[in-house]
């Protein structure tokens, strides 16, 4: 049996401190607040006391009694539903109410990541609401940097969700393993796929790329892993356009199985497997099935059909509740903040998909 034995410390008073310190209460009470207009020598002395006293301020109670205001934004790609994104806006949302009493306020702004200067635009209007901490999904490195160059120099802590970008200094990163996610994809669709000839790698596209950087490095895992174990299996990249429709995709489909009859699995790096999912039950393809990301209500809904196999799980709520916590902790807690914050790489089938939750870890 272990027992653990939990002491209540003795509530220290600044009359006690400064009576140790041998100062005035009110000297104390500018230490403790970092005010001005207080010696070197009573600095010392009360620094030495508070160190003897073991005390530990509650930062808790002194950020409610200071009845402060503190506005936070978070600058992210425009979104349709059923996507990623608008778990990720929920998940920040559900945070800043849950921390109302500290009067925070949340920001929303959207940019259009199939318009060139967005990013752009969008980032200055976040600078003119002057915020007290950012949550970013960055574009690529050249677009981001100015912006965050600019928050470092006002000295206002930003976290980078989805995308880490290290050169761009951030207190923190929540996300996937871009890499491990793809090479685990890898690996799990081989389960099923290892005896086939070809798979297709279905990616959505706007100039011949995909706009996420993240996805571009599950392709690198992907390959990775393929590359090593399964080099005779080749790799047929279906491109459709990203702000296209079902009225677009379908064509697509249609001629990429009349010309490739021998491919019975695909997957995709983004949260649009239902697109091929909803296609194949359509069409009543038994044959072919896809794997993806997210389980946002169509992917599930092809999941649970037959039509998607597996779906690798990223807990998108649960990354934008933690990066508007982690803002939180830093900027009214003033704790410190882990650094890198990898989500967990998770699988999910049509026998356990009633059991994924919102789960805050």
């Amino acid at each position: 049996i272990r027992l653990y034995n939990i002491v209540m410390t003795e509530k220290i008073r600044i009359k006690d401190i400064a009576e140790r310190a041998g100062t005035s209460v009110g000297t104390v009470d500018r230490v403790l607040h970092g005010r001005p207009n207080v010696s070197p020598g009573a600095r010392e002395k009360i620094e030495r006391a508070l160190k003897e006293m073991n005390y530990h301020p509650n930062m808790y109670a002194s950020a409610l009694a200071s009845n402060r205001s503190y506005t936070f934004a978070l600058l992210m790609p425009r979104y349709e539903s059923e996507a990623y994104w608008q778990e990720i806006e929920t998940g920040a949302v559900k945070a800043c109410e849950a921390r109302r009493d500290f009067h925070i306020g949340l920001e929303i702004i959207y940019y259009d990541r199939f318009v060139n200067g967005s990013f752009v635009q969008q980032s200055r209007h976040c600078l003119d609401i002057k915020p007290d901490g950012v949550i970013i999904v960055p574009a690529d490195l050249e677009t981001t940097q100015p912006f965050t160059e600019r928050l470092h120099a006002l000295e206002v802590p930003f976290v980078l969700l989805d995308s880490n970008i290290p050169d761009l200094k951030p207190l923190a990163f929540f996300g996937q393993d871009s890499f491990c996610s793809g090479f685990f994809a890898a690996k799990m669709l081989m389960l099923i796929a290892g005896q086939e000839t070809a798979v297709m790698l279905m990616r959505l596209v706007r100039d011949g790329r995909v706009v996420s950087r993240q996805q571009e490095n599950r392709e690198v895992g992907f390959k990775n892993y393929m590359e090593k174990h399964f080099p005779h299996i080749r790799i047929v990249e279906l491109n459709m356009p990203t702000a296209g429709t079902t009225a677009d995709y379908e064509p697509l489909m249609d001629e990429f199985f009349k010309q490739h009859p021998e491919i019975h699995h695909c997957i995709t790096f983004n949260s649009k497997a239902h697109i091929v999912g909803d296609y194949l039950l359509r069409k009543k393809r038994k044959d072919v099935k896809i794997m993806g990301y997210d389980m946002v209500n169509k992917n599930a809904l092809c999941l649970r059909e037959g039509s998607i196999s597996f779906l690798i799980a990223q807990h998108a709520y649960v990354q934008g509740y933690a990066c508007m916590e982690a803002l939180f902790n830093a900027i009214v807690m003033k704790q410190e903040i882990t650094p890198v914050n990898y989500m967990p790489i998770e699988l999910i089938t049509r026998e356990n998909m009633d059991f994924y939750r919102r789960t805050l870890y």
